[in-house]
């Protein structure tokens, strides 16, 4: 339905869900957030698909966590508890796909930021446009995270130096890193992810389910899931805290509006 936060549909044997709130950027709101574990859950039990696609409508893959003032992100404020547990509950939401038995392919056109740039980093494989876009520029109003998850995809240097600047990577720089799997042109961003998921597909279900989980299995031995958690606890705190960035960008916001201060922010970059 087209009031349906996240929507699920079959096509063959691939599972597509779809984030469906274009008008924000597709930006992961509290309701979202529920709708897409639902969704993702239901996905990985349909007995009549053995693949699972995340896509998304509009121009936009997913802006990130939605950061426009609202009560429970002001009851949390120098609340480090509070925030931990809810950034928990991100990290749930963005360790689901890799969790999953299927393998998740996103398909990402446009903005992929913060942790929509992070839910795609957890699916098995991504397929982008070549006006995708990149980056987790939270940073830059000392917020960080949840799951760190990009040193594992790309290497310690260049995870750095994104992370710590904020900066964005067009698709090609993203191919490059190994975040991407392909680039193709935004027309064309529909039929060669369902090319690519049909032809994955053809593997045999119990095949795709236990070399994802051999995998899955090596990386945790590496320590990965332990990682992500540390890190959680780490930067739980970090938002809770009182930063004269932090501080100035919630008060724009507050005043003039979330745009106003992201461009505030950003023109500092600009130069």
């Amino acid at each position: 339905m087209a009031d349906e936060l996240v929507t699920y549909g079959i096509d063959g044997r691939v599972g597509i869900i779809s984030l469906n709130r274009p008008d924000k950027l597709n930006a992961i709101s509290a309701d979202l957030k529920r709708a897409l574990v639902g969704r993702f859950h239901e996905a990985d039990r349909d007995p009549a698909t053995s693949v699972v696609v995340l896509r998304a409508e509009g121009r936009a893959f997913c802006s990130g966590y939605d950061i426009g003032p609202n009560p429970a992100r002001a009851a949390r404020r120098g609340n480090a508890l509070a925030w931990h547990q809810s950034l928990t509950d991100d990290v749930t939401l963005e360790m689901t796909p890799w969790d999953m038995r299927k393998p998740v392919i996103a398909s990402v056109q446009g903005h992929c930021l913060g942790g929509g740039c992070e839910l795609a980093m957890m699916c098995d494989l991504t397929i982008a446009a070549a006006d995708a876009v990149f980056g987790e520029p939270e940073i830059r109003f000392s917020n960080v995270g949840p799951a760190l998850i990009m040193p594992f995809v790309i290497g310690y240097k260049r995870a750095r130096e994104l992370l710590y600047l904020g900066d964005t990577i067009d698709a090609p720089t993203a191919l490059q890193y190994g975040m991407v799997n392909r680039v193709v042109p935004r027309a064309e961003l529909q039929a060669a992810t369902m090319k690519f998921a049909r032809r994955l597909a053809l593997v045999s279900p119990e095949a795709l389910a236990g070399t994802k989980l051999a995998i899955n299995r090596g990386a945790d031995a590496a320590g990965f899931r332990n990682a992500i958690r540390a890190g959680l606890d780490v930067v739980a705190p970090l938002y809770a805290a009182t930063t004269d960035v932090g501080t100035k960008f919630d008060e724009i916001r507050e005043k003039d509006g979330l745009g106003a201060a992201l461009r505030w922010r950003a023109a500092q970059f600009a130069e």
